[in-house]
């Protein structure tokens, strides 16, 4: 038995991890898993890429990794697991997503949008990982790559006066 993948996306600090975890935790189901994207950045030894620096250049790194999480996330579901997916996930790495919901998986794309200052601030105050340090315009850049989401735009949440519980309410419907 298949169950649905729910793919929270937006740029760092508009809550994706904290409410994706809270809603596996919280399903009424009997099985869930979250997926946090940003922990397959760490899974690379050697030759890692800081993901923004791409722009073709990090010889498909983020597609491989997308489609590792995609993978996984797809081998959850067939299993009978609800999946919660966190991560920066735009319009330009939804291809693997879309062939799963092609091939009959209940797959639901939800970007977090809040206001630019309110993910500045959420995003710089929080702590940082070695990793993937978030300086004000790295969060700036990626902010603004979610700000006009073309045919997905109607996907898009304006969490910025919203609690983690108003906005997973608002995700679990």
């Amino acid at each position: 038995m298949q169950a649905r993948i729910v793919v929270l996306s937006g740029s760092p600090g508009t809550g994706k991890t904290t409410i994706a975890r809270m809603l596996a935790e919280n399903s009424v189901l009997e099985k869930t898993a979250h997926i946090e994207l940003d922990d397959f950045w760490e899974y690379i030894r050697k030759g890692y890429i800081p993901p923004w620096a791409g722009g073709g250049g990090d010889g498909g790194q983020n597609e491989t990794v997308i489609e590792a999480v995609a993978l996984s996330a797809e081998k959850f579901s067939q299993n009978g697991y609800e999946v919660f997916v966190a991560g920066v996930i735009g319009p330009w790495f939804i291809e693997p997503w879309l062939e799963m919901a092609h091939n009959g998986i209940d797959v639901r794309y939800i970007v977090l949008r809040p206001s630019e200052a309110t993910t500045v601030s959420r995003a710089t105050e929080r702590p940082q990982r070695d990793f993937f340090p978030l300086t004000v315009e790295i969060v700036k850049d990626l902010w603004g790559s979610f700000a006009d989401l073309g045919i997905y735009e109607s996907n898009a949440i304006d969490t910025t006066g919203q609690t983690v519980e108003e906005s997973a309410k608002l995700i679990e419907k």
